[in-house]
């Protein structure tokens, strides 16, 4: 006897949107988090255009600032790519948060303040904070508890790297993701609402975020005098790996699934589209289809980022926005690649 079909761990985003998905599969779904209110995290907060059709069908549209393409700049040269497939959206993590939690509420998904100590599986079922289900769908994130429980956990090595964010109750100059190479990290800036902006930094340990906006002069004038209306927040290390992202009746979700960097920008996008694929593989009984089905939605994001991620830390760094800039057809569809 199961209390549920389908048992959520994690109640960010990805955790919501596949609570979301099983509710619109017509399973039932308990959501375990134990945080309350609306969960934040320090991120880029720009939505790639693929991830709203995604939210759409969830039913979801959170209030945004239109993004219309991504800017790669230097104090000396800038390679501007517009999106083809139509508009991203910058949207305050809680903002998010928010319109997929009243979406789960609204579905009438049963939530569970909790935090999993221990998963326990048989041949049909498994257990994890009280409750018992058909399956499991870890969405706990880079640190995944319970990706670490069911063995899938698997060392990491070589270099780190880590992202801090800030918002700064200042209009938004621009309607493209800036994103400025220093020496040493890449800076975001996202606007996030009329009167706020988004500065995420993502760099190697040790990263200062003040040191980082000082090292672009254009933001640190813009910045100069403006308010910070939240503290620094600071996320990572990016790099995790999983042997598998199943485990019997286990399936693992968004980055708790493993995660190559923040660099691109498009994690959101490809856990709501890890949520669908999961859920599909839960609804049809065959959670093994999983494994295939997350390396097709992944295999874009993972050559490319490490690509990118090993031209960033290697003496090609400075030659990254130069190469886009120069070679704008190449630029523009590794964008577009990362977008859809």
């Amino acid at each position: 006897m199961t209390d549920v079909d389908v048992l959520v761990v994690g109640g960010g985003p990805v955790g919501l949107a596949s609570a979301i998905e099983a509710r619109l599969a017509g399973l039932t779904v308990a959501l375990v988090e134990p945080r309350d209110g609306d969960v934040d995290k320090a991120c880029g907060e720009g939505l790639m255009p693929g991830a709203l059709p995604l939210l759409a069908r969830l039913g979801v549209d959170p209030d945004g600032m239109p993004l219309r393409g991504v800017s790669y700049r230097t104090e000396t040269r800038r390679a501007d790519h517009l999106f083809r497939s139509g508009e991203g959206r910058g949207v305050r993590r809680t903002t998010l948060h928010r319109a997929l939690a009243d979406r789960a509420t609204e579905l009438g998904i049963t939530r569970v303040a909790a935090r999993v100590e221990a998963v326990l599986q048989t041949n049909s079922t498994v257990t994890a904070a009280g409750l018992t289900a058909r399956y499991l769908l870890a969405c706990d994130g880079l640190h995944s508890s319970v990706r670490r429980q069911v063995g899938l956990e698997r060392a990491v090595r070589g270099s780190r790297r880590f992202g801090l964010r800030r918002h700064f109750a200042v209009a938004p100059w621009n309607d493209l993701i800036e994103v400025h190479w220093t020496r040493e990290a890449e800076v975001y800036i996202t606007p996030i609402a009329p009167g706020l902006t988004g500065v995420a930094v993502l760099g190697p340990p040790r990263t200062d975020f003040d040191t980082a906006v000082a090292a672009v002069p254009e933001l640190a004038e813009r910045l100069a005098g403006v308010d910070a209306v939240t503290e620094v927040r600071g996320a990572g290390p990016f790099r995790q790996r999983a042997a598998a992202r199943t485990a019997g009746r286990v399936l693992l979700v968004g980055d708790a699934s493993g995660y190559v960097d923040a660099i691109t920008g498009e994690g959101l996008r490809l856990g709501f589209e890890q949520a669908h694929v999961a859920v599909a593989a839960v609804a049809d009984d065959t959670p093994t289809r999983y494994e295939r089905e997350w390396r097709r939605v992944t295999r874009d994001f993972r050559v490319l980022t490490h690509g990118l991620v090993a031209a960033a830390g290697s003496p090609l760094r400075g030659g990254i926005v130069p190469a886009a800039s120069a070679l704008p057809g190449l630029y523009g569809a590794i964008v577009e690649r990362l977008a859809r």
